[in-house]
C-alpha cells in the first residue's frame, strides 16, 4: 500500500488554517518543527487524504490545503481505514498512527459553511518515530503491524 505526499502545511498557532510549505522537518517524539500542534503527545502530526478533501471541495471549491488544519495531505492511500499502530513511512521518516478522527472544534468554519466536516471522521493523527525532512511528492507507505490473535 503506497501513496504520496500532496502538501505539507503548518501554523504557528492552534485553531487557524495552516499554510502550505515546500518542506518540513519531522522531529522524533515532537512533530513538525515550527507547527503549533507539535509536542509531547499522541497527536504530533495530522494527515488527511486528498480523496477526503475532494468530498468537501465538491461543496466548497475554494478550500485550500491546510483548511482543515491538517499537516500532511496524502493521495493514493486510504489512511482513514488503517488500524491504530500502523507505521507510515513518509520519505525517510516514520510515523505511528495513534488516532483516527477527532471532535470538531467549536466554530469550525467548514462545518458552518457546509454542514459537515471530514476531519473528525477521516483525519488521522500520528507521533514521530523517526525524524527527517519531508517534501510534497515523497512516497507514503503503510506498514501494518500484525496483531496477536
Amino acid at each position: 500500500m503506497s501513496g504520496k505526499i500532496e502538501a505539507i502545511c503548518i501554523s504557528s498557532e492552534k485553531g487557524i488554517v495552516k499554510t502550505p510549505v515546500d518542506q518540513a522537518e519531522l522531529r522524533f517524539a515532537h512533530g513538525i518543527v515550527g507547527d503549533a500542534h507539535a509536542g509531547d503527545w499522541h497527536r504530533q502530526v495530522s494527515l488527511l487524504a486528498t480523496e477526503s478533501i475532494a468530498k468537501m471541495k465538491a461543496i466548497l471549491p475554494e478550500l485550500a490545503d491546510g483548511a482543515f488544519a491538517e499537516n500532511i495531505v496524502t493521495s493514493g492511500l486510504e489512511i482513514k481505514s488503517l488500524p491504530i499502530g500502523t507505521k507510515l513511512h513518509l520519505g525517510d521518516t516514520v510515523l505511528e498512527l495513534t488516532q483516527i478522527g477527532k471532535e470538531c472544534h467549536y466554530g469550525c468554519a467548514i462545518r458552518e459553511a457546509t454542514g459537515d466536516c471530514v476531519m473528525p471522521r477521516e483525519g488521522v493523527f500520528c507521533r514521530v518515530l523517526e525524524g527527517g525532512i519531508i517534501r510534497p511528492g515523497d512516497t507514503v507507505t503503510a506498514e501494518i503491524t500484525a496483531t496477536e490473535s
